[in-house]
Protein backbone atom coordinates (compact mmCIF):
# COMPACT_ATOMS: atom_id res chain seq x y z
CA UNK A 1 0.00 0.00 0.00
CA UNK A 2 2.44 2.25 1.00
CA UNK A 3 4.48 1.84 -2.58
CA UNK A 4 1.26 2.43 -4.11
CA UNK A 5 0.82 5.61 -2.93
CA UNK A 6 4.52 6.84 -3.22
CA UNK A 7 4.10 6.37 -6.64
CA UNK A 8 0.68 7.47 -7.53
CA UNK A 9 0.78 10.46 -9.80
CA UNK A 10 -2.43 12.00 -8.41
CA UNK A 11 -1.40 12.19 -5.35
CA UNK A 12 1.13 14.62 -3.57
CA UNK A 13 2.57 14.65 0.26
CA UNK A 14 4.00 18.01 2.15
CA UNK A 15 6.28 17.49 4.45
CA UNK A 16 5.83 20.43 6.99
CA UNK A 17 6.08 21.06 10.86
CA UNK A 18 3.28 21.00 12.66
CA UNK A 19 3.30 24.41 14.26
CA UNK A 20 -0.11 26.55 13.27
CA UNK A 21 1.73 28.79 10.68
CA UNK A 22 4.05 26.08 9.12
CA UNK A 23 0.45 24.53 8.51
CA UNK A 24 -1.18 27.45 7.23
CA UNK A 25 1.96 27.72 4.93
CA UNK A 26 1.54 23.97 3.82
CA UNK A 27 -2.74 24.41 3.28
CA UNK A 28 -1.72 27.35 1.41
CA UNK A 29 0.35 25.49 -0.80
CA UNK A 30 -1.95 22.83 -1.19
CA UNK A 31 -4.44 25.38 -2.19
CA UNK A 32 -2.06 26.17 -5.04
CA UNK A 33 -1.57 22.59 -6.43
CA UNK A 34 -5.14 22.27 -6.27
CA UNK A 35 -6.03 25.66 -8.38
CA UNK A 36 -3.46 24.66 -10.81
CA UNK A 37 -4.46 21.26 -11.24
CA UNK A 38 -7.97 20.06 -10.17
CA UNK A 39 -9.01 16.66 -8.65
CA UNK A 40 -4.84 16.33 -7.36
CA UNK A 41 -5.31 14.71 -3.72
CA UNK A 42 -2.66 16.50 -1.74
CA UNK A 43 -1.98 15.63 2.36
CA UNK A 44 0.58 16.52 4.99
CA UNK A 45 3.01 14.91 6.52
CA UNK A 46 3.50 16.12 9.72
CA UNK A 47 6.53 16.04 11.34
CA UNK A 48 8.14 17.65 14.96
CA UNK A 49 11.64 19.46 14.39
CA UNK A 50 14.49 19.95 17.11
CA UNK A 51 13.73 23.38 16.62
CA UNK A 52 10.10 22.94 17.27
CA UNK A 53 11.12 20.78 20.88
CA UNK A 54 14.22 23.06 22.03
CA UNK A 55 12.22 26.32 23.56
CA UNK A 56 14.23 27.04 26.44
CA UNK A 57 17.18 28.29 24.93
CA UNK A 58 18.06 30.43 22.01
CA UNK A 59 18.44 28.77 18.58
CA UNK A 60 21.58 30.62 18.28
CA UNK A 61 23.06 28.61 21.14
CA UNK A 62 22.06 25.13 19.63
CA UNK A 63 21.98 25.21 16.05
CA UNK A 64 20.24 27.71 14.66
CA UNK A 65 17.19 28.23 12.28
CA UNK A 66 18.30 25.42 10.34
CA UNK A 67 17.01 23.25 13.00
CA UNK A 68 13.40 23.13 11.79
CA UNK A 69 14.78 21.73 8.56
CA UNK A 70 16.98 18.73 8.80
CA UNK A 71 13.81 16.53 9.75
CA UNK A 72 11.52 17.50 6.73
CA UNK A 73 14.84 17.23 4.45
CA UNK A 74 15.14 13.72 5.69
CA UNK A 75 11.12 13.14 5.27
CA UNK A 76 12.12 14.02 1.18
CA UNK A 77 14.55 12.24 0.46
CA UNK A 78 13.14 8.68 2.73
CA UNK A 79 10.72 9.52 -0.16
CA UNK A 80 8.01 9.65 2.63
CA UNK A 81 7.06 13.10 1.29
CA UNK A 82 7.53 14.69 -2.53
CA UNK A 83 7.37 18.77 -1.57
CA UNK A 84 8.77 20.50 1.62
CA UNK A 85 7.25 23.48 2.29
CA UNK A 86 9.73 26.43 4.54
CA UNK A 87 10.04 29.66 5.68
CA UNK A 88 12.47 30.27 3.53
CA UNK A 89 14.23 32.36 6.22
CA UNK A 90 14.66 29.07 8.07
CA UNK A 91 16.44 27.43 5.30
CA UNK A 92 20.67 26.89 5.35
CA UNK A 93 22.49 28.81 2.33
CA UNK A 94 23.34 25.14 1.44
CA UNK A 95 20.50 22.76 1.01
CA UNK A 96 21.29 19.42 1.59
CA UNK A 97 22.60 17.18 -1.37
CA UNK A 98 20.14 16.10 -4.00
CA UNK A 99 17.87 18.54 -3.40
CA UNK A 100 16.57 22.06 -5.07
CA UNK A 101 14.22 24.77 -4.33
CA UNK A 102 11.68 23.63 -6.91
CA UNK A 103 9.66 26.86 -6.75
CA UNK A 104 9.18 30.15 -4.45
CA UNK A 105 5.92 31.51 -4.66
CA UNK A 106 4.86 35.18 -4.22
CA UNK A 107 6.50 36.89 -1.49
CA UNK A 108 4.22 38.33 1.38
CA UNK A 109 5.42 41.09 3.57
CA UNK A 110 8.92 41.03 4.56
CA UNK A 111 8.46 43.57 7.60
CA UNK A 112 8.64 43.43 11.38
CA UNK A 113 6.03 44.38 13.26
CA UNK A 114 6.54 46.00 17.15
CA UNK A 115 3.37 44.29 19.34
CA UNK A 116 2.84 46.36 22.23
CA UNK A 117 -0.75 46.45 23.88
CA UNK A 118 0.31 49.59 25.90
CA UNK A 119 2.83 51.67 24.41
CA UNK A 120 1.83 50.98 20.18
CA UNK A 121 5.32 52.06 18.93
CA UNK A 122 8.74 51.61 19.49
CA UNK A 123 9.57 55.25 20.25
CA UNK A 124 6.92 55.29 22.77
CA UNK A 125 9.00 52.62 24.57
CA UNK A 126 9.17 53.57 28.33
CA UNK A 127 13.19 53.73 28.96
CA UNK A 128 14.41 49.93 29.82
CA UNK A 129 11.33 48.86 28.18
CA UNK A 130 11.44 44.84 28.81
CA UNK A 131 11.04 43.43 24.34
CA UNK A 132 10.79 39.94 23.64
CA UNK A 133 12.25 38.59 20.75
CA UNK A 134 14.33 35.15 19.93
CA UNK A 135 16.28 36.47 16.91
CA UNK A 136 19.57 37.54 17.08
CA UNK A 137 19.19 40.10 14.06
CA UNK A 138 15.89 41.78 15.69
CA UNK A 139 18.13 42.29 19.42
CA UNK A 140 21.05 43.65 17.43
CA UNK A 141 18.81 46.49 15.78
CA UNK A 142 16.71 47.50 18.43
CA UNK A 143 19.77 47.76 20.56
CA UNK A 144 21.62 50.07 17.70
CA UNK A 145 18.08 51.81 17.79
CA UNK A 146 17.37 51.67 21.69
CA UNK A 147 20.33 51.06 23.43
CA UNK A 148 18.40 50.93 26.94
CA UNK A 149 15.91 48.20 25.94
CA UNK A 150 16.29 45.34 27.71
CA UNK A 151 15.68 42.43 25.57
CA UNK A 152 14.14 38.96 27.07
CA UNK A 153 14.66 35.07 24.50
CA UNK A 154 10.73 34.14 23.72
CA UNK A 155 10.17 31.24 21.53
CA UNK A 156 7.18 29.06 20.76
CA UNK A 157 4.36 29.52 17.89
CA UNK A 158 3.25 32.74 17.19
CA UNK A 159 0.01 32.87 19.84
CA UNK A 160 2.52 32.11 22.55
CA UNK A 161 4.68 35.08 21.96
CA UNK A 162 1.62 37.33 21.53
CA UNK A 163 0.98 36.28 24.64
CA UNK A 164 4.03 37.68 26.25
CA UNK A 165 3.58 41.21 25.74
CA UNK A 166 0.52 41.15 27.43
CA UNK A 167 2.29 38.69 30.86
CA UNK A 168 5.48 40.76 32.21
CA UNK A 169 7.01 42.17 28.68
CA UNK A 170 6.23 45.79 27.08
CA UNK A 171 6.67 44.32 23.75
CA UNK A 172 7.73 41.28 21.48
CA UNK A 173 9.15 42.03 17.80
CA UNK A 174 7.69 39.37 15.39
CA UNK A 175 7.94 38.90 11.32
CA UNK A 176 4.64 40.84 10.47
CA UNK A 177 3.77 38.17 7.41
CA UNK A 178 3.55 35.55 10.12
CA UNK A 179 0.72 37.35 11.85
CA UNK A 180 -0.66 38.26 8.33
CA UNK A 181 -0.80 34.63 7.41
CA UNK A 182 -2.96 33.70 10.56
CA UNK A 183 -5.19 36.88 10.65
CA UNK A 184 -3.11 37.91 13.64
CA UNK A 185 -2.15 41.40 11.53
CA UNK A 186 -3.92 43.74 14.37
CA UNK A 187 -1.33 42.75 16.95
CA UNK A 188 1.28 44.69 14.75
CA UNK A 189 0.89 48.01 16.60
CA UNK A 190 3.79 49.50 14.90
CA UNK A 191 5.23 48.22 11.52
CA UNK A 192 8.93 48.22 11.48
CA UNK A 193 10.25 50.15 8.36
CA UNK A 194 13.60 48.55 6.67
CA UNK A 195 14.76 51.97 7.33
CA UNK A 196 14.19 51.25 11.00
CA UNK A 197 14.45 47.01 10.75
CA UNK A 198 16.39 45.78 8.08
CA UNK A 199 14.65 42.34 7.43
CA UNK A 200 16.17 38.76 7.64
CA UNK A 201 17.14 37.58 4.46
CA UNK A 202 14.19 35.47 2.42
CA UNK A 203 11.79 36.59 5.24
CA UNK A 204 7.70 35.95 3.98
CA UNK A 205 8.82 34.13 1.15
CA UNK A 206 8.34 29.89 0.92
CA UNK A 207 10.69 27.73 -0.37
CA UNK A 208 8.78 25.07 -1.68
CA UNK A 209 11.77 22.34 -1.75
CA UNK A 210 12.04 18.89 -3.88
CA UNK A 211 14.39 16.19 -4.76
CA UNK A 212 16.33 17.20 -7.56
CA UNK A 213 15.39 13.23 -8.84
CA UNK A 214 11.51 14.19 -9.14
CA UNK A 215 10.73 15.89 -12.59
CA UNK A 216 7.09 15.21 -12.11
CA UNK A 217 7.41 16.88 -8.88
CA UNK A 218 9.24 19.92 -10.07
CA UNK A 219 7.48 20.22 -12.55
CA UNK A 220 3.93 20.70 -10.93
CA UNK A 221 5.90 23.24 -9.07
CA UNK A 222 6.97 25.26 -11.74
CA UNK A 223 3.44 26.69 -12.04
CA UNK A 224 4.06 28.37 -8.57
CA UNK A 225 7.08 30.05 -9.12
CA UNK A 226 6.82 33.67 -8.91
CA UNK A 227 9.98 35.46 -10.69
CA UNK A 228 10.10 38.63 -8.87
CA UNK A 229 10.50 36.81 -5.39
CA UNK A 230 12.96 34.71 -6.91
CA UNK A 231 15.11 36.92 -8.05
CA UNK A 232 14.78 38.93 -4.59
CA UNK A 233 15.37 35.79 -2.86
CA UNK A 234 18.69 34.91 -4.97
CA UNK A 235 20.30 38.13 -4.08
CA UNK A 236 19.46 37.98 -0.24
CA UNK A 237 20.66 34.36 0.03
CA UNK A 238 23.42 34.76 -2.41
CA UNK A 239 24.76 37.65 0.39
CA UNK A 240 23.59 34.85 2.79
CA UNK A 241 25.70 32.10 1.52
CA UNK A 242 29.01 34.08 1.36
CA UNK A 243 29.10 35.80 4.85
CA UNK A 244 27.89 33.16 6.63
CA UNK A 245 30.16 31.98 9.33
CA UNK A 246 30.93 29.35 11.51
CA UNK A 247 29.31 31.53 14.52
CA UNK A 248 25.88 33.02 14.66
CA UNK A 249 25.85 36.45 13.98
CA UNK A 250 22.96 39.63 13.31
CA UNK A 251 22.60 39.45 9.83
CA UNK A 252 20.00 40.88 7.44
CA UNK A 253 19.20 41.47 4.35
CA UNK A 254 16.76 42.66 1.82
CA UNK A 255 16.11 43.22 -1.66
CA UNK A 256 13.87 45.08 -3.90
CA UNK A 257 13.16 45.36 -7.66
CA UNK A 258 12.84 47.93 -9.50
CA UNK A 259 12.11 47.97 -13.21
CA UNK A 260 15.34 46.00 -15.06
CA UNK A 261 17.07 46.24 -11.73
CA UNK A 262 17.43 44.60 -8.25
CA UNK A 263 18.49 46.85 -5.51
CA UNK A 264 20.01 44.50 -1.99
CA UNK A 265 20.45 46.46 1.21
CA UNK A 266 22.30 44.39 3.63
CA UNK A 267 24.22 44.56 7.09
CA UNK A 268 26.23 42.72 9.70
CA UNK A 269 26.10 43.74 13.15
CA UNK A 270 27.56 42.76 16.82
CA UNK A 271 25.67 41.03 19.15
CA UNK A 272 25.39 44.06 21.41
CA UNK A 273 24.14 46.54 18.19
CA UNK A 274 27.15 48.70 19.21
CA UNK A 275 28.57 48.11 15.67
CA UNK A 276 26.58 47.51 12.08
CA UNK A 277 28.35 47.33 8.68
CA UNK A 278 25.61 48.53 6.17
CA UNK A 279 25.91 47.98 2.43
CA UNK A 280 23.88 48.20 -1.02
CA UNK A 281 24.38 47.26 -4.52
CA UNK A 282 22.27 46.65 -7.60
CA UNK A 283 22.39 44.10 -10.75
CA UNK A 284 20.55 43.09 -13.44
CA UNK A 285 18.04 40.21 -12.34
CA UNK A 286 20.11 37.40 -14.02
CA UNK A 287 23.23 38.77 -11.83
CA UNK A 288 21.15 38.59 -8.45
CA UNK A 289 22.85 35.81 -6.19
CA UNK A 290 26.58 37.26 -7.82
CA UNK A 291 25.47 40.34 -6.42
CA UNK A 292 24.34 39.19 -3.57
CA UNK A 293 27.71 37.59 -2.72
CA UNK A 294 30.07 40.07 -3.97
CA UNK A 295 28.04 42.87 -1.30
CA UNK A 296 28.51 40.08 1.36
CA UNK A 297 32.48 40.65 -0.26
CA UNK A 298 32.00 44.42 0.66
CA UNK A 299 30.70 44.11 4.08
CA UNK A 300 33.82 41.54 5.20
CA UNK A 301 36.32 44.29 3.90
CA UNK A 302 34.83 46.77 5.72
CA UNK A 303 34.93 45.48 9.00
CA UNK A 304 31.93 42.13 8.92
CA UNK A 305 35.08 39.45 9.16
CA UNK A 306 35.93 40.79 12.44
CA UNK A 307 32.48 40.68 13.65
CA UNK A 308 32.14 37.33 13.03
CA UNK A 309 35.21 36.25 14.65
CA UNK A 310 34.29 38.04 17.68
CA UNK A 311 31.14 36.45 17.73
CA UNK A 312 32.48 33.23 18.34
CA UNK A 313 31.43 31.77 21.47
CA UNK A 314 29.67 34.82 23.14
CA UNK A 315 26.22 34.35 24.27
CA UNK A 316 23.21 36.88 22.34
CA UNK A 317 22.80 38.53 25.71
CA UNK A 318 18.99 38.00 25.29
CA UNK A 319 17.53 37.26 29.38
CA UNK A 320 16.30 33.73 29.47
CA UNK A 321 12.19 33.50 29.10
CA UNK A 322 10.21 32.86 31.98
CA UNK A 323 8.03 29.66 31.79
CA UNK A 324 4.59 29.77 31.02
CA UNK A 325 1.86 26.83 30.30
Amino acid sequence: MIQTERHDRNMIRIATRRSPLAKWQANHVAGLLRANEPGLEVRLHELVTRGDKILDVPLADVGGKGLFVKEIEDALLARDAEIAVHSMKDLPAVLAPGLVIGAVPEREDPRDALCSPRWKTLDKLPKGAKVGTSSLRRGAQLKALRPDLELHMVRGNVETRLRKASEGLDAVVLAYAGLRRLGLAEHATHVLSADEMLPAVAQGALALEARADDPATLKRLAALEHVETRVRTEAERGFLARIEGGCQVPIAGHARVEGARVILRALVASLDGKTVIRGERSSSHADARKMGEALAEELLSKGADVVLRECEGKAPGLAAPSRSK
